[in-house]
């Protein structure tokens, strides 16, 4: 499907028009007023449009300080992409391998000791981690492929305040690293509207089966208050815009080009949920976390950086 014929069927569908975006229509998506020019490191959000994912990230973190407001030297840290699904990149079903070596690049030049990537997989690990190209970006950029498909390698833990969610078997890389990094792909799912940066979680934890089974959105905003990441980056390169989140073929997708920055999840989720072409608080999690004060999915009251590269 080609930009100019997804754009007018999703004035009929309501599904993310933007992929025909102008700028101007890329600032809508945050709708307020655009705060005064600030120090570097005091925006809450960044969103950049129309570049490569390497590019566009360079561009993103510089804004927020770059890497090193994030990553000191000799930490160990956590890069946790989607890397659920045994597809090509093309298909947007996982995070864009371009742009998680670039950020484990960017983690070792800020002085980390040793940069862990990892996901617990729907297909089989191996043909998810290999056939997706992340397999090779973090080889190529000096990184830690761990897999995360043995039950040994999580620990219990208690789930503070979780009213679906009381405790869950979380990934020792998680529990042990100084800075995780979230980095997931934005893309739809039939059972929660989209997939952003908390439902990325669902690959940190040993059984995602009991949260489909016991209130799926209210077990997500359970989790997001547990442990937070240091940073979220949400890919918004190749979007999934239909048929998720395996997808079925790259007609499912749409190149929109786009990233989000923010250290609040709940906000680089509303963030994420307008590009798609969703109000924030018709994405049942997003709404529930915002609620339990784990973040905040009102973009009118924070400070966001725009950029059009």
């Amino acid at each position: 499907m080609d930009r100019r014929d997804f754009f007018k069927k999703s004035i009929l569908t309501g599904v993310a028009a933007g992929a025909a975006m102008t700028f101007g229509d890329f600032r809508k998506i945050f709708a307020g007023k655009v705060p005064p020019p600030g120090p570097p490191a005091g925006y809450d959000l960044v969103a950049v449009k129309d570049g490569e994912p390497i590019q566009m990230f360079d561009k993103a973190i510089a804004s927020l300080g770059g890497m090193k407001a994030f990553v000191k030297p000799n930490q160990t840290v956590v890069v946790k992409p989607n890397i659920g699904w045994d597809t090509s990149p093309e298909r947007g079903a996982n995070t864009n391998p371009d742009l998680v070596k670039r950020i484990i690049e960017q983690c070792y030049s800020a002085g980390a000791k040793t940069v862990y990537v990892f996901d617990n997989t729907c297909d089989s690990w191996n043909k998810c981690y290999e056939n997706s190209g992340i397999q090779k970006a973090v080889k190529d950029a000096g990184g830690k492929l761990v897999p995360g498909n043995s039950e040994g390698n999580y620990q219990q833990v208690s789930v503070k305040n979780g009213k679906k969610l009381k405790e869950a078997k979380v990934h020792e890389l998680i529990l042990s690293s100084d800075v995780f990094i979230n980095v997931p792909v934005l893309k739809s799912h039939g059972s929660s509207i989209i997939t952003a940066s908390m439902k990325n979680h669902m690959g940190i934890v040993w059984d995602r089966r009991y949260w489909h089974k016991n209130d799926l959105n209210q077990c997500i905003a359970d989790f997001a208050g547990y442990r937070k990441p240091d940073l979220n980056v949400v890919d918004a390169y190749r979007v999934m815009t239909k048929r998720g989140p395996r997808g079925v073929s790259e007609e499912d997708v749409v190149l929109m080009k786009s990233l989000i920055l923010s250290k609040d999840i709940v906000a680089a989720d509303a963030a994420a949920a307008k590009m798609f072409g969703s109000e924030p608080a018709d994405v049942s999690y997003i709404k529930l976390a915002s609620e339990a004060g784990i973040g905040s999915m009102d973009l009118t009251k924070l400070s966001i950086n725009r950029i059009k590269m």
